[in-house]
C-alpha cells in the first residue's frame, strides 16, 4: 500500500529510514477516540502504531479508518498476544490472522514483546516475565524464528517492564536479549520507559542497561508514562501504566539512547486515561525536536 511521502516532509523533519522501514520521526498510537480528528485534519505526524489484536476481524469502523489513515502515513503494527516467551507452542491460528493483517496493510514495522501471556490454552490479560537462562533462550529463539518465517519479515522484540525476577535466571536481561537478537536476526524495539521502570524496580542503573543493549539493532523506540507505588517492603515500585505523561527521567534516558542509537522512529504510547489528541501531538513534537538535534549532529559529523 503506497504512502504519501509528503506526509513525512511537511515540516522539514528528518526522514532517515531505519531498519524497520519507519522514518526517524515521532509517531503516536492510533486510538479510536482520535479517528475523526485525524481524518479531518491530517496532522503532521511521522507514523501511527496500532495493536494488532484490535484489528483481527475482517471489517468494521476500525478498519474503515485505518484504511484511510494508512494511505497517508507509515504504519507500525505492535502485537501483544503471541506469547513469545511462553512454554506452550505458538498459537498457529493467531499467527495466521497476524499474517493476514500484515498482508492487508503492509506496515513498515511489526513488533512483539519478550513476555508470555498464555498457558495451556488460557489467555491472560497481561505481559508476564520469564526466567533468563539457556533453556528459555532456546525456546524464545525458536518462537521468533517461527514468527519471522511465517510472516516473512523481521520482528522487532521489545524489552519488558518487570516487577519480579526469577531465582532460576542465570543471565542478565540485556545479555539474554542481545543473544536472542544475534541468534535470530530479529531487531530490537527499545522501550525506554520499560528500561527505566525495570531499572528502578530492580535497583539497576538505567544508563548501564541502555549501554548493554545492542543499539545497532534498534528499529523503533517507545516512550510512555509510569505510575509510582510502594511495594510490601516500602520500596518504590514503578508500574508501566501507559496512563500518564512521559516523565522527565525517561526523556533524559531517551536523549542518552539517541546518542547511542542515532535517530530512530519513536512512538508516544498512551493506552489508559487517553488525553486529547493534541496532548499526544505535543509529546511527539518534543521527541521530534530531540530527533532533529540528533540528526543535525550526525550531519555535521
Amino acid at each position: 500500500m503506497p504512502t504519501d511521502s509528503s506526509a513525512l516532509q511537511r515540516s522539514g523533519a528528518p526522514a532517515f529510514v531505519q531498519a524497520s522501514g519507519l522514518p526517524a520521526r515521532a509517531g503516536v498510537g492510533l486510538k479510536p477516540e482520535h479517528f475523526r480528528q485525524i481524518v479531518d485534519t491530517w496532522p503532521d505526524i511521522g507514523f501511527f502504531e496500532i495493536h494488532a489484536e484490535n484489528y483481527l476481524v475482517d471489517g468494521g469502523p476500525f478498519h474503515h479508518y485505518l484504511t484511510r489513515i494508512r494511505e497517508r502515513y507509515p504504519l507500525s503494527i505492535h502485537g501483544v498476544g503471541l506469547s513469545i516467551g511462553g512454554e506452550s507452542a505458538l498459537d498457529a491460528a493467531h499467527l495466521d490472522r497476524l499474517a493476514q493483517l500484515l498482508e492487508r496493510y503492509a506496515p513498515q514495522s511489526f513488533s512483539e514483546h519478550l513476555a508470555w501471556s498464555s498457558h495451556g490454552g488460557v489467555f491472560l490479560n497481561d505481559l508476564l516475565p520469564l526466567p533468563y537462562n539457556p533453556q528459555t533462550l532456546q525456546r524464545v529463539c525458536d518462537h521468533i524464528d517461527q514468527v519471522q518465517e511465517r510472516l516473512s519479515r523481521r520482528l522487532l522484540l521489545e524489552n519488558p517492564a518487570t516487577y519480579v525476577e526469577f531465582a532460576a535466571s542465570t543471565m542478565a536481561e540485556c545479555e539474554f536479549i542481545s543473544e536472542a537478537l544475534r541468534r535470530t536476526g530479529c531487531g530490537l524495539l527499545l522501550d525506554v520507559n520499560n528500561v527505566y521502570v525495570s531499572s528502578v524496580n530492580h535497583h539497576r542503573n538505567p544508563y548501564d542497561e541502555v549501554r548493554a543493549l545492542t543499539c545497532q539493532a534498534v528499529g523503533e523506540i517507545h516512550l510512555a508514562g509510569f505510575a509510582q507505588e510502594q511495594d510490601g517492603a516500602g520500596d518504590t515500585l514503578l508500574i508501566d501504566s501507559h496512563g500518564a505523561a512521559i516523565a522527565h527521567q525517561v526523556w533524559q534516558l531517551y536523549e542518552y539512547a539517541l546518542d547511542r542509537c542515532g535517530p530512530v522512529a519513536t512512538l508516544i504510547e498512551r493506552d489508559n486515561d487517553i488525553p486529547p489528541f493534541d496532548v499526544l501531538c505535543e509529546e511527539a513534537r518534543q521527541a521530534e525536536r530531540l530527533l532533529r538535534a540528533r540528526c543535525s549532529l550526525e550531519t555535521r559529523a
